[in-house]
């Protein structure tokens, strides 16, 4: 007969009790239970029933720590840069990490960077570089970590830095350190090839630089970046590769281009020009033909197979402005066929490659022409002169006249004299007359020019366009309003006028053998444009001066000095609705005498 105290434990002794599997982790975690006596058999069942329930009881509470560890998206006792990011969902632990770094002045301060074994320092903005504390990756970092139970666990905040703008903000701070890398590259002596072998030097890193920066920041004070040696990408046994694979075979016999309006020969001293074997940034020989350069090399024989294309333009016919149409131009492509041209140099049978055609339309066109509103004469100004058309004065303005016939003024563009007829020489046909130099009639080239410059600087006076650059004669003429006139004496004293009207500006000049006219087409922005004077006042009266005889002498009768404003008008609706005031102060021009002094 079996007693109660005789039979061994079993489920269906305890039936509510579970030996919970989690009791192994838990005893791993804090440690297992101290060894106790071997009980008797009969007592056995009852301390493993005691055991059993201890574990359950210590299973419980570890899974409450875990529980609590865990709350919020990122675990307790999380904290970076000393804010306490734990239980806090992710939005949470970005804003409070967020309004710490914006309080914290000293991040945005600028950072000391010194390069290693130079003695160079640069003040760097975290601004100007991209050296941030990048939230997002912080928290995400936050996120992954383990939960502290017992003290905390800090995690490193993520520090982002742009490298090229650093090392930027390096060199422009720093200026020279280091040693350059020589570069290589194979140059011509006229047709005849040169290897250049590079040098390693010593240099910043961008990655590096970087790398110092972003591990250095945060601890404060000054961050050290490093020089690394540099080595060129294209070694010295490829630079000789290239000068006798691709450059002396390059110069040894011209190249032909063919087209549909013909052949282009190149001769090797333009090949040499225009074949680039000079290294990137990097120290590596890409070799290509330069189309812009290879275009100037050979441009005489260009111009033979190329028709540029022509603007549309305003000619004039029967004392009215007409458009002529813009034609098409048709040039040979050759940034598309330097490719093919490359392979072609490296040969030294197979040296003809065909070049396509390429269309070039006018940039400005006959539509375009015709919205500019070019389409009633404006003003017209009309001055005189003596001499007839023999006189070499006469000739310079007529000159000048001839330059300037044709201008068109877009809207907002300024006109120059000086830039538009360039500087007046004998080459261009202007010839020797008198000119004011130094206070005096002296011959020179292109005398006479500043009649012209009055006419024309009165035409956009009355035309109400906006004057920009003139200045009056230091003597008063009479042929010319006062006040209202324009010297100019090439390159420093200019006229200049702007189009301040939404219509196109176009230039008309007229002469016959005395007079010269400027007229201005457009459309009308004022109804007119008048001038009312002021009384002369300061009158000065002129000296009387010897100059020793000879043709640099000018003899002169004298004119009185004045000043006098000048208002200018302008109308609308029978209206003046805007004036604008001119002042000059005129010298008494002496009476020169020309013969010996007394």
């Amino acid at each position: 007969m079996t007693t109660a105290s005789d039979r061994q434990p079993s489920t269906e002794d305890t039936p509510t009790i579970r030996l919970p599997q989690q009791a192994v982790p838990v005893h791993d975690t804090v440690g297992p239970p101290p060894a106790a006596p071997e009980a008797p058999a009969g007592r056995r069942g009852r301390k493993l029933l005691i055991a059993g329930v201890t574990v359950l009881v210590l299973a419980a509470g570890a899974g409450g720590a875990v529980t609590w560890a865990f709350q919020g998206e990122v675990p307790r006792g999380v904290s970076v840069l000393g804010v306490d990011l734990g239980g806090l969902s992710r939005a949470e632990a970005s804003s409070a990490l967020r309004a710490h770094l914006a309080a914290d002045q000293k991040l945005a301060g600028p950072v000391q960077v010194a390069i290693d074994g130079t003695g160079k320092t640069a003040a760097v903005k975290p601004a100007d570089v991209g050296l941030v504390v990048d939230v997002e990756a912080t928290v995400d970092a936050a996120e992954r970590g383990r939960p502290a139970l017992f003290g905390g666990r800090e995690v490193e905040p993520v520090v982002a830095v742009d490298p090229d703008l650093l090392d930027a903000a390096l060199r422009k701070s720093a200026g020279k350190f280091g040693t350059t890398m020589r570069k290589p590259a194979v140059v011509f002596d006229g047709v005849t090839p040169r290897a250049v072998h590079p040098e390693p030097g010593r240099d910043l890193d961008p990655a590096r630089s970087a790398e110092a920066l972003r591990t250095g920041w945060l601890g404060g004070g000054t961050v050290t970046v490093p020089l690394v040696e540099v080595h060129p990408v294209t070694t010295a046994a490829e630079v000789d590769e290239l000068v006798e694979t691709v450059a002396r075979p390059a110069v040894s016999a011209p190249v032909t281009l063919t087209s549909e309006r013909g052949t282009l020969s190149i001769p090797p001293a333009a090949i040499a020009k225009s074949l680039v074997l000079t290294a990137d940034k990097a120290g590596k020989i890409e070799p290509r033909i330069d189309d812009k350069k290879l275009r100037a090399a050979v441009a005489p024989q260009l111009a033979k197979l190329e028709v540029a294309a022509r603007d549309a333009r305003f000619t004039f016919a029967a004392g009215k402005p007409k458009i002529v149409a813009g034609t098409d131009g048709a040039a040979l492509d050759l940034a598309a066929a330097a490719p093919q041209l490359l392979t072609a140099l490296k040969s030294t049978s197979d040296r003809t490659v065909e070049a396509a055609l390429t269309k070039s339309a006018p940039k400005l066109t006959t539509a375009e022409l015709e919205k500019l509103g070019v389409k009633e004469k404006v003003s017209s100004f009309t001055t005189k002169f003596t001499g007839g058309l023999g006189s070499s004065r006469s000739q310079n303005i007529v000159q000048a006249a001839k330059q300037v016939r044709g201008a068109l003024v877009l809207p907002g563009k300024t006109f120059s004299l000086n830039k538009h007829t360039g500087e007046r020489s004998y080459k261009q046909g202007y010839k020797d007359a008198p000119v004011i130099l130094n206070g005096k009639l002296v011959p020179g080239v292109g005398g006479g020019v500043s009649q012209f410059t009055t006419t024309l600087f009165n035409a956009t006076y009355y035309a109400g366009l906006e004057d920009v650059e003139h200045k009056p004669h230091s003597y008063y003429f009479d042929r010319y309003p006062a006040v209202i006139e324009s010297t100019i004496f090439y390159p420093d004293l200019d006229f200049r006028f702007k189009n301040d009207s939404p219509h196109g500006v176009l230039i008309d000049t007229a002469w016959t053998s005395n007079s010269i006219t400027v007229s201005v087409w457009s459309t009308k922005v004022w109804d007119k444009v008048t001038t009312e004077y002021s009384p002369r006042r300061n009158i000065t009266s002129p000296r009387t001066i010897t100059l020793p005889d000879g043709p640099s002498c000018i003899a002169t009768s004298g004119i009185n000095g004045f000043t006098q404003d000048a208002f200018r008008l302008f109308h609308r609706d029978g209206k003046v609705v805007k004036r604008e005031k001119f002042t000059w102060r005129y010298d008494a021009e002496p009476n020169y005498i020309c013969g010996k002094a007394e």
